[in-house]
């Protein structure tokens, strides 16, 4: 029989659709596979690109680094060169009657992860997806000096029904100057949940997942990957800190390794479980001119386009999940991988 799940933290209700439960073979979808042609992102096409605002560059031994948007880095972090904002202006806030508007200021900006165009995130070297990790934080650090942006939200498309245009490994990030509703709700429901219990709800759904083990991925020192209770999607995934933090920049430097390794065991389970998937990630955190607080906690959370988002789920935003996560954490946990980051793995 179908179940109906609540999310803890948002209220949401997902349908889970036991009747229709699948198994990863069970999907019908296209691998991610390369296509060819020109790339902007790859060395040598510095130039077909805004100029960075990061890299991450070797030097040869006893010489210099390589100068700005030229071949030599390990990873290049450059302005968006069709923005969904702008950076430049006031936000003039206004009123049109009675509605609101104000100018779209903003930043966005793209994360070349890496200047091997076939590589990905479970393919990498381990150190290279930490670089990948330390530009997120070293993007926002920097971001939020600016007091126009209330939140900023780091993702990543992969694959054309992700939503990447392009193919070679790149994240994004966009600072925001208003605090998305979907964030809101996370906040809001971890807010109440500390205030009536004055625990953290999300330390409360980790310590309560490890306990059980059905729905856990996998973990390290620092971090656990788990299958939500009430996932929207098949294969939904989360990878949560161990330790409480309300602020993705906040981490000291091992806690950044850690999550590296986390990130790459995940996207190697979901590479081999599910045939290199079309797949987002976004990083959910406090808004940026928040302090640290008690209520919240940072995370990622992992959504393989498997299934597809139609006229029930915009009518009432339930979702229907014909997979359990129950199941879907087995698989995945169960999955062997091949990794650089593989001995870290606690499942």
């Amino acid at each position: 029989m179908p179940e109906l799940r609540k999310d803890p933290i948002t209220g949401r209700w997902v349908i889970i659709s036991t009747d229709r439960a699948k198994r990863p073979t069970d999907f019908v979808r296209e691998p991610v596979k390369q296509k060819g042609g020109f790339c902007p992102f790859c060395p040598g096409n510095e130039s077909k690109t805004p100029p960075e605002v990061l890299g991450y560059r070797s030097s040869t031994i006893g010489g210099p680094e390589a100068p700005r948007d030229t071949p030599g880095w390990r990873v290049r972090v450059v302005p968006n060169k069709f923005p969904a904002l702008g950076i430049e202006g006031n936000l003039d806030r206004a009123p049109e009657g009675m509605f609101d508007k104000m100018n779209g200021i903003g930043a966005h900006e793209v994360v070349i992860e890496t200047p091997e165009h076939e590589k990905t995130l479970a393919t990498l070297p381990i150190k290279r997806v930490e670089d990948v990790i330390w530009a997120f934080r070293d993007r926002m650090i920097d971001l939020k000096k600016d007091k126009r942006f209330k939140y900023i939200l780091i993702f990543k498309n992969h694959g054309e029904p992700a939503g990447a245009s392009l193919e070679h490994p790149h994240s994004q990030l966009i600072a925001l100057p208003i605090i998305p509703k979907q964030a809101i709700e996370e906040l809001e429901g971890a807010k109440q949940y500390y205030q009536y219990k004055e625990r953290c709800i999300f330390c409360d759904v980790i310590r309560q997942e490890l306990e059980d083990g059905s729905r856990t991925v996998a973990e390290n020192k620092d971090f656990v990957t788990l299958a939500p209770f009430a996932p929207r999607f098949p294969f939904e995934t989360w990878i949560l800190p161990k330790s409480h933090d309300s602020h993705f920049d906040n981490a000291p430097s091992q806690v950044y390794e850690n999550f590296a390794r986390a990130v790459q065991i995940l996207m190697a389970k979901a590479e081999r479980v599910l045939d290199n998937p079309s797949y987002n990630f976004v990083i959910h955190t406090s808004p940026v001119q928040d302090g640290t607080n008690d209520y919240y906690h940072w995370h990622m959370e992992f959504m393989p386009k498997l299934t597809k988002v139609a006229g029930f789920e915009w009518g009432t935003g339930f979702y229907i999940n014909p997979t359990p996560p129950e199941e879907a954490a087995k698989f995945l946990r169960e999955a062997p991988v091949e990794t650089p980051a593989q001995q870290l793995v606690g499942a």
